[in-house]
């Protein structure tokens, strides 16, 4: 009885001290003004550690009590004062920080007050020894966000001679197509950097989408090659026309039949770039990302390299991680596409952050038929100083967005030189209207910036065989114990339609 006893009591015990080993707090973040949430604010809750408050300006961050000794937490962001609060206030769920104004003078003392030009001029000069060049490793989270809306989707029937690609069928195509789709990746992981190359390794990743969006696309292939095996010669050619071009495919590079060796092997190629595909895709995002950081030589961020299209003026003074800044306002004085905003550190002149937005279109491209614009490029992007007195990414919020459309006939014929008599067997012909915007938003937040020997950047060997967890909705423990960015409300509403 007593064993028994002691070894209820043991697990009760166990049970308690995993509940308090970790601990987890919560909160949002509002202007104290106007009662608005506050997007990425950084919330300190020890020495160069902290998380950053998402688009809602709500946080999350787990410690272990028997690790850190946690009193309060301190919250900055641009444009506000630097509030500390007590534990016993996080439990009220909504912090309150106060704005603080930015002065316009008198607040920093200087051998030579400088023009925002000459400013300008300086931090392009000091860019070299500014930036880190250095191998590094980022510990990271990161978070991809992909919206496409189908606006029209219109085919466009107008005649065909195999019995099966009929109206009906053409138009089913176009109704099982989903209007609105959404895809959210997240990842948690380390970053590596030397120089131009890079490597990752991922800890925990996520995936939510809806699978039946893909299931729905591998069925209507799996329909049209039955159709095109019953009703295409294996000897035939298709000649595909839209407007005035045209090409030439063989059937059977189509119509590849899965039992042979050649396929056997296509598939296997495929299956293992399906399972190295989270690791390639985070460094396609990472390498995207990071040519885009205004100081790159391709960036369409072009506020450094085309510096003379821009207009520049003095807002005034802030503080940004206790380093003053100066704050200043760019937009166009010619045709330059982007406004913003840049805080530079008064004594090194670095960039620490840089908000910025385009006022028109970036690209715009038409030609027969084909219609495609870049929309959205807006952000905001933050860097932190290292140990080495240079500077590193520490935050990106990047938003892209892109508006296409093709307007054009679609003839499919199929030919065979050796049926006797016309060449011409089938043919197909539409003329398609279709229109959808996308837009791509990612939220990288760098936790922890670390200086590491080329040494070590050589030695480290990339794990390809991780993969992201697929959530039909979206699971609230996932994350639980470790730190990142908090999801925001669309994301936790996130969850499949059932089918009827």
């Amino acid at each position: 009885m007593r064993s028994n006893f002691q070894s209820t009591f043991f697990i009760i015990l166990l049970l308690f001290t995993a509940s308090i080993s970790a601990q987890t707090f919560s909160a949002k973040v509002i202007d104290g003004k106007t009662k608005k949430e506050i997007p990425y604010a950084t919330v300190q809750y020890a020495e160069n550690e902290g998380v950053i408050t998402n688009d809602e300006g709500r946080f999350s961050f787990t410690i272990k009590t028997n690790s850190i000794s946690l009193d309060s937490i301190y919250i900055s962001s641009m444009g506000y004062a630097r509030t500390g609060f007590t534990l016993e206030q996080l439990k009220d769920s909504v912090l309150i920080i106060t704005p603080k104004a930015i002065e316009l003078s008198g607040v920093y003392l200087f051998d030579k007050e400088l023009e925002a030009d000459e400013i300008i001029e300086k931090m392009i000069e000091k860019l070299p020894e500014n930036t880190n060049s250095s191998p590094i490793k980022q510990r990271f989270f990161l978070r991809q966000s992909v919206f496409g809306n189908i606006q029209k989707i219109d085919f466009g029937f107008e005649k065909s001679s195999i019995e099966e690609l009929d109206k009906t069928f053409v138009d089913s195509i176009g109704k099982a197509i989903p209007k609105n789709s959404y895809h959210y990746t997240e990842s948690l992981g380390d970053f590596y950097t030397a120089g131009s190359k890079n490597k990752i390794a991922i800890l925990k990743a996520a995936e939510l989408y809806d699978k039946k969006d893909v299931g729905s696309f591998e069925d209507f292939s799996k329909k049209m090659k039955t159709i095109f095996e019953k009703n295409i010669k294996p000897d035939s050619y298709l000649k595909i026309k839209s407007g005035i071009f045209s090409e030439k495919v063989q059937v059977d590079s189509i119509m590849l039949d899965l039992e042979t060796e050649e396929a056997a092997e296509l598939k296997k190629e495929m299956e293992n770039d399906t399972i190295s595909s989270l690791v390639d895709n985070q460094k396609s995002i990472f390498d995207e990302l990071l040519q885009e950081v205004y100081y790159e030589k391709d960036t369409k961020l072009n506020v450094v390299d085309k510096y003379r299209k821009y207009s520049f003026e003095l807002a005034g003074y802030s503080d940004i991680e206790n380093q003053g800044v100066y704050v200043i306002d760019f937009f166009p004085k010619g045709g330059a596409d982007f406004k913003g905003r840049l805080f530079i550190n008064i004594e090194d002149f670095a960039v620490m952050r840089i908000d910025f937005e385009n006022l028109k279109n970036l690209r715009n491209f038409r030609l027969l038929g084909i219609f495609y614009r870049e929309t959205i490029y807006k952000g905001s992007m933050q860097f932190t100083k290292l140990t080495n007195g240079r500077y590193d990414l520490k935050f990106i919020d990047f938003n892209f967005g892109r508006w296409f459309r093709i307007d054009r006939p679609l003839d499919i014929i199929e030919k065979n030189k050796n049926v006797k008599g016309r060449r011409k067997q089938n043919e197909l012909k539409l003329n398609i209207d279709f229109r959808m915007t996308n837009t791509n938003k990612w939220e990288l937040v760098v936790f922890e910036n670390t200086l590491i020997e080329q040494s070590s950047f050589e030695a480290l060997k990339e794990d390809k065989s991780k993969k992201a967890t697929y959530m039909a909705k979206y699971d609230p423990n996932f994350w639980k114990g470790y730190n990142i960015m908090e999801p925001n409300q669309a994301i936790k509403e996130f969850t499949v339609a059932e089918e009827e």
